[in-house]
């Protein structure tokens, strides 16, 4: 079983341009109304797709209300990423910690109000 997330938004081309341009994804799959991301590496994926688009059911009409959704993003050295995002002028939200539970991570936000976590899960002296 393997499982994406999916993000229903007007904001496609923001969307397109932050994750490849800002994160270095890549595109699996694009069309007008749709955007197919892998992560750099391509082991997940992410969509997003515009709002009442009349080739959709119901339940995938209505737009993401920007809060309330995160995304977690595990990284084998999370202290370079958050270099090469703080290069890139992207704002940090969580600066870069540790957790008692072992994570070492950061946080920022996407153009739909996503909060996305960096991390590293080690347990850290």
């Amino acid at each position: 079983m393997k499982m994406n997330a999916g993000i229903i938004t007007s904001k496609l081309s923001e969307t397109r341009k932050f994750y490849i341009d800002k994160l270095g994804f890549e595109i699996v799959f694009e069309s007008e109304w749709f955007l197919l991301l892998s992560t750099p590496g391509g082991k997940s994926n992410i969509a997003f797709m515009l709002p009442d688009h009349p080739s959709q059911q119901a339940i995938f009409q209505s737009e993401f209300a920007g809060r309330g959704v995160f995304i977690t993003v595990e990284v084998e050295n999370v202290d370079r990423i958050y270099e090469e995002i703080k290069s890139k002028d992207i704002p940090i939200e969580v600066e870069i910690r540790k957790e008692q539970w072992g994570d070492r991570h950061f946080a920022i936000v996407d153009p739909n109000g996503i909060g996305i976590d960096f991390v590293t899960n080690k347990l850290y002296d």
